[in-house]
């Protein structure tokens, strides 16, 4: 076999059979071409989409539904319409005791402060916070900690900024941490500092984080929770996890059962789940799409080759004539079947690589990319160019069994 590859007389028939018909190989070649060229392209800008989904949401657990108090919609006990509610710590309690499947219930507060350092000044968003935040959205941290159990505990007035803020209050190259900042005219120790993902950021001002308990304290919350972000363990359904949660808040504030503008929620689980599945109906549509394009350039060729069968008939019945046995027909014809189908999906694969960069370049890039690192995974491309070899090779036994079928005789009779 390899001896029949080496065969300088095997590729010269080939080049003699291609250049016969320079027009209508190339645009075969071309066919099958953008077929992988295809497959390569959507293959990478799925990727990109995924790696820029995993981007925003990567710091985020995904299995999440946030739930805040609102105004009752339907009197209910004595109570009437509109009666203004407030979650409570022991609502927390009660939910971690009563709801199953929970991983982490996390409260929050949150209000805007004007912040100091020296003569610089900014109006930032202040998040009172626990250690577990941490958990559910991770932070960045580029220098120092997040808060501690230990600054919750003592109520300590330490700080947590995103990295905006440091730009905003800081002198370029300034250690931030151990200096103090002014919250509405009171001290905190800057003890972290993080770099804020997409999601959940503070926008182009950022955020402050100090600790739940001493939010409380500094601004007479009392046992209060501005809102909750309840994260639901690996395998149960954050959105009977949400239903859960909201029908229990609703019996412990005397709420109607029907009202459902009592507590407001949005479950980010579910939304991803959105997400993610159009990620993968994007990615089986790509393939469905790329290997019908490629079978379809492949079948061109075929009936090429079967062309050119009939117009080399007289040839081939010269070769058989001369002792050419039937098997060395057949590997002429699929060899050039599975040349053509090789040369088209390499440039195929190069010129898909070729516009994933372009594509990168001008949309990866910048703050808000729209595609991150398009690219298609080796394997794949192996499994693709593997693909089309063996449907080259199957594809080109076709015209090889209609060459051998001929009998010499009568091939010799072929005008």
């Amino acid at each position: 076999m390899f001896k029949f590859l080496l065969d300088t007389d095997t590729w010269q028939e080939i080049y003699s059979s291609i250049r016969k018909n320079k027009m209508r190989t190339a645009i075969t070649v071309v066919g099958v071409m953008w077929g992988i060229f295809l497959l390569v392209v959507l293959l990478g800008a799925a990727k990109g989409v995924e790696n820029n989904f995993n981007r925003l949401f990567g710091d985020f657990a995904t299995n999440s539904v946030f739930v805040w108090a609102q105004q009752t919609s339907k009197p209910f006990k004595g109570f009437q319409e509109g009666k203004g509610l407030t979650l409570k710590m022991s609502d927390l309690e009660s939910i971690r005791n009563e709801i199953k499947g929970l991983e982490f219930v996390v409260p929050r507060h949150q209000t805007q402060a004007l912040t100091v350092n020296k003569f610089k000044t900014g109006n930032f968003g202040v998040f009172g916070d626990y250690p577990e935040f941490d958990k559910v959205q991770k932070r960045n941290l580029v220098y120092g900690r997040f808060i501690n159990d230990n600054d919750i505990k003592e109520k300590k007035k330490v700080c947590v900024i995103e990295e905006e803020i440091y730009k905003q209050l800081f002198d370029k190259d300034e250690y931030p941490i151990g200096q103090y900042i002014k919250i509405n005219d009171i001290n905190y120790n800057v003890v972290g500092m993080y770099k804020e993902g997409q999601i959940g950021s503070g926008g182009p001002q950022g955020n402050i984080h100090i600790p739940f308990t001493t939010f409380q304290q500094v601004y007479n919350r009392g046992d209060s929770v501005g809102w909750m972000m309840i994260t639901g363990q690996p395998g149960f359904d954050i959105t009977q996890i949400e239903s859960d949660v909201k029908l229990l808040l609703k019996n412990l504030h005397n709420v109607h059962p029907k009202d459902n503008r009592a507590f407001g929620s949005f479950n980010l689980g579910k939304e991803i789940a959105k997400v993610t599945g159009f990620i993968t109906g994007m990615q089986f549509l790509t393939w469905f799409v790329g290997i019908a394009t490629l079978i379809a350039g492949v079948f061109a060729i075929g009936n090429i080759l079967l062309i050119t069968v009939k117009e080399r008939t007289k040839e081939i019945g010269i070769r058989r004539a001369l002792g050419a046995k039937p098997w060395e027909i057949k590997r002429q014809i699929i060899m050039e079947s599975v040349f053509l189908t090789t040369i088209a999906g390499a440039l195929g694969i190069i010129f898909g690589g070729f516009i994933l960069m372009i594509i990168d370049a001008t949309l990866g890039k910048g703050d808000e990319p729209v595609l991150t690192n398009p690219t298609v995974d080796i394997p794949v491309i192996l499994i693709a160019a593997l693909t089309l070899v063996v449907l080259g090779t199957l594809i080109g036994l076709i015209p090889a069994q209609t060459a051998v079928s001929i009998r010499p005789i009568e091939a010799l009779r072929e005008e």
